[in-house]
């Protein structure tokens, strides 16, 4: 009995560790934020706000995916190119690092949190 326990928290401890996680240098500050946007000239920023979000104001050029449209964000998600960088922020910060960790589930290479999110944009300036 206990073979067959030490057996299935081997298997279950083992698998954990083939799933790639979050690495906390995906979330970074304002200013680590800006000065990795600035030198990606590929980057993209992502807004994973509602649509009426996005409208009342935004960061310059980016894609608006709202995160709550569940599978269809997903599939919107598979459109995008998952070798390019992607800044991603929300209002907060928190639908965005939800959001870098479905594209890093997903494969996408290098994805970035806002930290703070539009609300930390909007309330530091830049130098």
């Amino acid at each position: 009995m206990w073979k067959r326990y030490m057996l299935a928290v081997l298997l279950f401890t083992s698998c954990m560790y083939l799933r790639p996680k979050q690495n906390s240098m995906s979330d970074l500050s304002q200013n680590d934020w800006a000065e990795g946007l600035v030198a990606a000239s590929e980057a993209i920023v992502l807004d994973v706000r509602t649509e009426e979000e996005f409208e009342s104001g935004y960061i310059p050029n980016a894609i608006n995916i709202d995160i709550r449209l569940g599978a269809g964000f997903i599939d919107e998600l598979n459109k995008l190119d998952k070798t390019a960088p992607y800044y991603v922020y929300c209002r907060s910060g928190a639908r965005s690092a939800q959001a870098v960790q479905i594209m890093q589930d997903m494969g996408f290479a290098f994805s970035y949190n806002l930290l703070g999110g539009i609300l930390a944009w909007e309330g530091e300036v830049m130098e």
